[in-house]
């Protein structure tokens, strides 16, 4: 059984939920990590538990959402080594697989209703990476990488 990190704050908890037992149906071992209610959270918080999980290898694939999706993929993509695609449209999340091997959805509950998300993240988990010209570009993403953590290193 394959497992999923999934996170949300309080914007993006109602769609989370829908989204934790269509994947549960689907056969997926899903892990929550916040938040757990409506009240209002930091989303900073949340993206950051579900990323530093698919950073760390623990889990290939996480899903994240917040109101809009733009603040959960800014912090999402701080950490080496995640790819985390903002979608709002089915195209998009078979995109973002196939060209960039996405391994973080991120969508935002004010654009995305329930049954799209559910046909997005679908997709998303279906859709193969096509390497060829798009593993090239991944490797310039990982010397990009490099180029902050050297940059971090030295106190910049």
């Amino acid at each position: 059984m394959e497992k999923i990190i999934v996170g949300s704050d309080h914007g993006g908890f109602a769609l989370k939920e829908a989204l934790k037992g269509f994947l549960t149906r689907k056969g997926y071992r899903v892990t929550d990590v916040g938040t757990y209610s409506e009240e209002s959270c930091d989303y900073t918080d949340y993206a950051f538990a579900a990323a530093r999980q698919v950073a760390s290898g623990k889990y290939r694939r996480g899903i994240i959402i917040c109101k809009s999706g733009i603040g959960n993929s800014i912090v999402a993509n701080r950490l080496p080594g995640v790819r985390a695609a903002l979608c709002y449209t089915l195209i998009c999340a078979k995109l973002s697989r196939e060209h960039n091997d996405s391994n973080m959805l991120v969508l935002g509950s004010a654009f995305t209703a329930p049954g799209l998300a559910k046909r997005m993240v679908t997709a998303w988990l279906a859709t193969p990476f096509a390497g060829g010209r798009h593993a090239r570009r991944l490797r310039k993403i990982k010397q990009v990488e490099l180029y902050a953590a050297t940059m971090t290193r030295n106190g910049r």
